[in-house]
């Protein structure tokens, strides 16, 4: 393989979806509750992170590559956390729409001894109104000359309506812009024509609705719906069991993962996206940015929590 990732810093990224934040609360374990049959966690620290498409933000940012992110945030505290995260990254932030009505979504985990104990969702799931609607696209068709890569990184909150999709597509082709999506709907009909969706095993089998329980399975899964989609490139994520590659005209091309050891995969398919959508932005074969998504992968289910690469990971671990 042969890929410069220090030219992901010269990468523009569009990213499109649902900003959420991650709260980890960090404690430990000693005694059961005499209330009812639950652990007590006496809670030593808390951090908070971004999450969903932030997280998308997050690995991108720490390539080095420049982002403009696109969607809503609540006017409450996670919502003005948005923001500030966001800013701290050195993200530009114009193109998130503050909706009263909307909270962005908290994902609260308790953690003990390395292991989370409970995990707590605060949020609205709706979709966006017809005005908020107009108004990212507008603001998309604003920066498509700008951008050399657009990401869309459904987390099925509401934003990433099957309209939105349709527009977004319609502007990055007209404009010549690569375009990846990270699916959360069951109807995968509402990515048509995008450059590469992302599914994970578990969202292929229910999209194309059929059980997978082997790799022919799989690979008959993945022709299924590059056929229903209208597809030319599908990654199909499978965790500990790295990723297989779907391209029109050749056969699927299995990837093993190279994880040493798992403990999370939380936030691993938004690595494998950022990655994979970097390595095309820069020139890369498929394969050859399907192989740093996959190492980068690696990396992050190594780690407790949501988590990122560094370059210098990434660096050592394609070396090895």
């Amino acid at each position: 393989m042969s890929m410069d990732i220090d030219r992901f810093r010269q990468i523009r990224v569009l990213v499109i979806g649902d900003l959420m934040i991650d709260e980890y609360l960090w404690g430990r374990v000693e005694r059961i509750s005499p209330e009812a049959p639950v652990p007590i966690v006496t809670v030593e620290k808390e951090n908070h992170a971004l999450g969903g498409a932030g997280n998308v933000v997050n690995n991108l940012t720490a390539m080095g590559a420049r982002v403009f992110a696109v969607g809503t945030a609540g006017t409450g505290r996670a919502g003005r956390m948005i923001f500030k995260k966001l800013e701290e990254l050195g993200v530009e932030t114009l193109g998130i729409i503050s909706e009263p009505d909307r909270p962005t979504t908290l994902k609260t985990r308790i953690i003990a001894s390395s292991q989370q104990v409970l995990r707590i969702d605060r949020e609205i799931k709706r979709p966006i109104s017809a005005g908020t609607l107009e108004h990212l696209v507008e603001i998309i068709r604003s920066r498509i000359d700008r951008v050399d890569l657009i990401i869309i990184s459904d987390y099925d909150k509401g934003l990433v309506t099957g309209e939105l999709v349709r527009r977004s597509v319609e502007l990055a082709k007209k404009n010549r812009v690569l375009i990846l999506a990270d699916p959360k709907a069951l109807r995968f009909e509402k990515y048509a024509r995008v450059s590469v969706l992302t599914p994970n095993r578990k969202e292929a089998a229910q999209a194309a609705n059929m059980e997978i329980d082997s790799r022919q399975d799989l690979f008959a899964a993945g022709e299924k719906l590059m056929e229903k989609v209208g597809l030319d490139r599908l990654v199909i994520t499978c965790g500990r069991d790295g990723m297989v590659l779907f391209e029109t005209g050749a056969r699927p091309h299995v990837i093993a993962s190279n994880a040493r050891q798992v403990f999370d995969v939380s936030g691993a398919g938004d690595t494998v996206i950022s990655l994979l959508g970097l390595g095309l932005a820069s020139g890369a074969s498929f394969l050859d940015s399907a192989l740093v998504a996959n190492a980068g992968a690696g990396i992050v289910v190594g780690k407790v929590g949501t988590a990122t690469p560094t370059i210098e990971e990434l660096k050592h671990a394609l070396k090895g």
